[in-house]
């Protein structure tokens, strides 16, 4: 295969992947949550000033909420698309996805909770 045919076909794959994002954005009204939960974290991460490591542990927990929502909206989408009437084995999978998005978005907030709370008792001067 020729580089160009290959540099095409990786550029293809950024496309498909970008796709994709926007098909979760427009798709799933909790995507759009954890848009502005995103913001909201990165926004209080420039104001307060947090260090690299700090930094790392946020980015770590809304990148674990991101890729959650995308493999859980990824999972209904194949199982609405396969069987579209309900079936019990696809409703607890779809249950267990769910899940595993509800499992993400609680862990990031105790993470941001330790990361931020330290700055904010800074903030109202009671540290």
């Amino acid at each position: 295969m020729s580089k160009q045919l290959e540099f095409a076909g990786r550029l293809n794959s950024f496309k498909y992947a970008f796709n994709g994002i926007t098909v979760l954005l427009k798709s799933q009204p909790n995507a759009r949550l954890h848009g502005v939960a995103t913001l909201i974290a990165c926004t209080a991460g420039i104001g307060f000033g947090i260090t690299p490591l700090e930094w790392s542990l946020i980015v770590l927990v809304m990148a674990a909420v991101w890729v959650a929502e995308a493999l859980n909206t990824a999972i209904e989408l194949l199982a609405d698309a396969t069987h579209p009437e309900h079936h019990p084995l696809i409703g607890q999978a779809k249950d267990v996805a769910a899940g595993a998005v509800l499992i993400a978005a609680i862990s990031s907030m105790i993470v941001g909770v330790l990361v931020f709370w330290p700055y904010c008792l800074q903030a109202v001067g009671k540290r």
